[in-house]
């Protein structure tokens, strides 16, 4: 829970910035920490659970997936049924309901990348165990 709430917290504030950066400071919600949070479980623990063959773009691809689904039900919950307004997809190319979008998947994809690799070294600095080693290659799932 500890990894969970560190990264969350990370993400907040970065999404804080994100937002005082395109002078949208309203769009600002205490109820993305909360999602935040909830999106750091997929991405520690496709970490933690698949195995160190299983290459790195593949495992922040699958995290990329879970982020999306859960940006989608998170989305519809607070900016549909709810009406806060905490972001709108609905001008960029390609989006559903104006909740998700390729583009942003393809953020969640690059923050993955760096978050899974940051979740498994803080994980082993603290449990010990096997230290993290990465591929890139997809053929080290086949041998």
């Amino acid at each position: 829970m500890l990894l969970w709430t560190w990264g969350g917290t990370v993400y907040y504030f970065l999404e804080v910035i994100w937002k005082l950066l395109r002078e949208e400071p309203e769009r600002i919600s205490w109820t993305m920490l909360v999602v935040a949070v909830i999106l750091c479980v997929p991405v520690e623990r496709c970490g933690a659970e698949l195995p160190w063959s299983c290459p790195l773009w593949l495992q922040a691809l699958a995290c990329a997936a879970l982020v999306t689904a859960v940006e989608l039900a998170a989305g519809l919950i607070l900016n549909v049924w709810l009406c806060l307004g905490v972001w709108d997809y609905s001008h960029l190319p390609g989006n559903l309901w104006g909740q998700i979008c390729p583009q942003f998947s393809a953020l969640w994809w690059g923050l993955c990348l760096v978050f899974i690799p940051v979740f498994d070294w803080l994980r082993w600095t603290v449990e010990g165990g096997s230290m993290p080693v990465y591929t890139m290659k997809i053929s080290a799932l086949v041998e």
